[in-house]
């Protein structure tokens, strides 16, 4: 059980024949933009400022160096020029694509998985850590630390087939709110990491998910939050195994791991399932850290960014001392090894897409 809990995520052809008729009839009902009698004979048109691609981001050290390394890998014949189908950039999820406190999303999960199963486990009533979840206080439930939340886990994530837990995480990610900002957790995701995503994939990356938290558990709602499909996700991952039951094949969830994908074991999970090392990396713990080394440590142009919590009012300030998401290692090489570290509060102008602008 413990093993296990290391571990841890024709309709549209008519419409667009539509769109383009409504287009067309558009451009064809308006008249021409009457031209400027104060310009000069065969003067050209006034060329429009390029929109921002990273406009949650303030102008600064960190956003100049991301839009750097973007130009030198896209510019065609350039020293650092490097070929799409080779544009590879990982993320780190929990903290660096979305909120990773007060505590993991995927065991948020666990503890209401802990309360739908307690009805099949009548000994969890007087059984820690189950007891505790059950009597609403998590805060006893988890005080034994790594061991009582490996517990909850893997009591949770198992004896299911793969496309039964898909069925379970859509249903729990659909309702599940975040507790600080009573917001679905698919909203509490960073507005500057989305822009980040849809700048490099603009620009010929493909991008993926590499995290220590369940593959599975992620698979379900990662395209619809991030615009990253299943396949795209690098997760730790449960033992599974293939077989036909009363005559239908499925692929059953065991209590055993196959990958822990934390730390040493995110470069493992990059080679396994990419088979590319990544020309970019980005993460915001310690946990990241072997990922950016091994990003960071190959020939031509690399960047390795960390995500540091800073901001308490608008989020949460947190490296060193939390126990979720420490950040020491990394924070103090960042700077040797030519890593890009982005404070919350000094680089975002936004968090978070549902705050007041």
């Amino acid at each position: 059980m413990t093993e296990f809990a290391s571990s841890l995520q024709s309709c549209a052809h008519r419409l667009r024949v539509l769109a383009f008729v409504v287009l067309l009839a558009a451009g064809c009902s308006e008249r021409a933009a009457a031209p400027d009698p104060n310009a000069a004979p065969g003067a050209p048109a006034a060329a429009q400022p390029a929109a921002d691609p990273l406009p949650s981001w303030n102008d600064g050290a960190a956003k100049t160096a991301i839009e750097a390394f973007v130009a030198r890998v896209t510019t065609q014949g350039g020293p650092d020029f490097v070929p799409p189908g080779e544009r590879v950039a990982t993320f780190d999820n929990d903290g660096t694509l979305w909120a990773e406190q007060p505590i993991y999303v995927q065991l948020a999960f666990a503890l209401d998985r802990v309360r739908e199963l307690a009805p099949q486990h009548p000994d969890w009533q007087d059984r820690e850590p189950f007891k505790s979840v059950l009597a609403g206080d998590p805060r006893t439930a988890l005080a034994s630390g790594e061991q009582s939340m490996l517990e909850l886990i893997a009591a949770t994530h198992v004896g299911n087939t793969t496309e039964e837990f898909d069925a379970i995480v859509s249903r729990w990610i659909a309702t599940a709110r975040h507790p600080r900002f009573d917001q679905p957790y698919t909203r509490v995701i960073y507005q500057p990491m989305l822009e980040l995503l849809s700048h490099l994939r603009a620009n010929g990356f493909k991008t993926f998910i590499v995290s220590g938290g369940g593959a599975d558990f992620m698979r379900p709602w990662v395209e619809a939050a991030y615009g990253i499909p299943a396949e795209q996700v690098v997760g730790s991952r449960a033992k599974l195994k293939y077989e036909v039951r009363d005559g239908v094949p499925r692929i059953e969830r065991l209590a055993g791991v196959d990958l822990v994908d934390d730390k040493a074991g995110k470069p493992v999970g990059i080679q396994q399932l990419i088979g590319r090392r990544p020309i970019a990396a980005f993460g915001n713990s310690d946990g990241d850290f072997e990922m950016l080394e091994w990003t960071t440590s190959g020939s031509g142009a690399r960047l390795g960014l960390i995500v540091h919590h800073t901001d308490a009012e608008r989020e949460w300030a947190y490296d060193r001392d939390s126990h979720i998401g420490t950040l020491a290692r990394a924070l103090d090489e960042a700077p040797a090894r030519g890593w890009i570290v982005v404070d919350i509060k000094r680089d975002w102008k936004v968090v978070f897409a549902f705050e007041a602008r």
